[in-house]
């Protein structure tokens, strides 16, 4: 018998990420979502089936990949859902371009017209978001999310849960800390530190 597979989140990032499933040929049987208001809803056929406690609760084996773009909600519900037997996927869009040498952990989903160049690798659970470009020799952390129309040129290192906005540049070689937080159209031309919030052109730490 063959495990069902879930979607975490009902919001309109759902939509995409379900969209992504069924067009790497993905059968998707339901949607969890903390919102009760939302259970018996559907997104683009699929039905809300329940909340994530009522998943929690039955102990269901099951394979699932989060449709949350928060990326601190994201890893928390993945601890929260740690002693469920849960098998996370990945998901590629057939649109997007992957280098066979591109690592890619559990959970992460790229989205259509996204660009993902040689030796790069994703943590787990990353959102590459529509049209984004990360070049050679990137490393991406967990619980990032590179939103759409990012530009991640060659050997940029990310940090965990950082979310950088849409249409943010990063120039060659540099870091950027854990759990930091670009402006849509940044463009980042030296390091970053952890848990700041950047915005700019170049970019300028706008709070810590």
């Amino acid at each position: 018998m063959t495990c069902p597979l879930y979607v975490i989140g009902a919001g309109g990032h759902g939509k995409v990420v379900i969209s992504t499933l069924q067009e790497c040929g993905f059968s998707v049987d339901g949607v969890l979502d903390d919102d009760r208001t939302k259970v018996g809803d559907s997104l683009l056929g699929v039905p809300v089936i329940g909340t994530i406690d009522s998943f929690i609760a039955r102990n269901e084996r099951a394979k699932a990949i989060f449709a949350v773009g928060n990326n601190h909600t994201r890893k928390m519900l993945s601890e929260r859902l740690s002693s469920v037997p849960v098998e996370w996927i990945s998901a590629v869009h057939p649109r997007a371009w992957v280098h066979s040498s591109v690592k890619i952990r559990e959970g992460t989903v790229v989205f259509a017209g996204a660009v993902l160049q040689p030796e790069t690798f994703l943590g787990a659970h990353c959102i590459v978001n529509t049209g984004a470009l990360i070049d050679h020799d990137c490393l991406i952390g967990d619980f990032c999310h590179i939103a759409p129309g990012c530009r991640v040129t060659g050997g940029v290192t990310v940090g965990e849960g950082t979310f950088l906005g849409a249409g943010t540049t990063v120039i060659p070689g540099k870091t950027i800390g854990a759990w930091s937080i670009t402006g849509a159209g940044s463009t980042i031309i030296r390091d970053l530190p952890p848990e700041i919030t950047a915005v700019g052109t170049p970019a300028r730490i706008l709070s810590r």
